[in-house]
């Protein structure tokens, strides 16, 4: 079995500044850590993506010093994917190549970039893909798994709906009768889990920065505190999610909403042309 802890969208800023000027991400991944530390032996911790908020190199050495002792401790490899507000200077410089491949005792994590610079939606491109197909030409022993920060799944608000991944059959299409088992993504700050008719299963794994609510009023943007993970397991059997609700004082609070006029602009602003 490989077994992964699947955090995303840790939202960290230098300096432990807050997040939106509301929320300690640095503080909320120390909390969501310390309070999985009985998880158990680990493959691998995967961050997918919207690891900084800021994109400074001291953000991205907060989570290395953050996850990498945790990864360690618990037998596993840390992973790590850009996100939208991720920048690639730092990331590079601190956790290494913006797309990579790790081999965890036969099982494969392809970490893909779906970041399009100074915008909030997704997309991967053609030399991306042809880059991913020949990555899966050849099978891993095991099996493996893809990390992309913005998921094939459909989008659960207004918001993200707007910020969406551009052509996600595209990805799907690379994938088909490769030995992909698992997609790990994030993005939503809501999990999600999606089994295609091919057996491929799609996850996405709750934020640790805050959640958004998928039951906000009509065009609207709800985002309330809380934070939360995925334990994964793969095997022989299939894919197993379990969604990891890590309790906080403040659970549920409500941090801000966005109106429709607001969500509107930021999809005008940050989405596809």
């Amino acid at each position: 079995m490989t077994r992964v802890l699947h955090l995303s969208d840790t939202h960290l800023l230098a300096g432990g500044a807050l997040h939106g000027g509301l929320v300690d991400t640095t503080a909320a991944l120390g909390h969501v850590l310390e309070s999985l530390h009985r998880v158990g032996p680990l493959d691998a911790v995967v961050v997918s993506g919207d690891v900084s908020d800021d994109g400074t190199v001291a953000s991205y050495e907060t989570v290395r010093d953050l996850v990498g002792p945790f990864a360690r401790a618990h037998g596993a490899v840390p992973v790590f994917a850009m996100g939208n507000h991720d920048l690639p200077e730092g990331f590079t410089r601190v956790l290494g190549p913006t797309r990579s491949v790790h081999d965890v005792d036969g099982f494969r994590f392809v970490v893909l970039d779906s970041s399009v610079p100074g915008m909030g939606y997704g997309s991967l491109g053609a030399e991306q893909l042809d880059w991913l197909r020949s990555v899966l030409a050849t099978p891993a022993p095991r099996g493996s798994a893809v990390v992309v920060h913005h998921s094939p799944v459909p989008a659960p608000t207004v918001l993200h709906e707007g910020l969406k991944l551009q052509d996600p059959g595209g990805l799907l299409a690379a994938l088909e009768g490769s030995d992909v088992r698992v997609v790990l993504s994030g993005h939503y700050h809501h999990p999600a889990a999606q089994t295609l008719a091919s057996g491929l299963t799609l996850l996405v794994a709750p934020a640790v920065a805050n959640r958004a609510d998928p039951f906000a009023a009509p065009g609207r943007e709800r985002i309330l505190r809380g934070s939360g993970a995925l334990l994964v397991e793969v095997d022989d059997r299939g894919v197993r999610s379990h969604v990891l609700s890590v309790p906080s004082p403040g659970d549920g609070e409500e941090l801000f909403e966005l109106d429709e006029a607001t969500v509107a602009r930021i999809v005008a602003e940050s989405g596809p042309a």
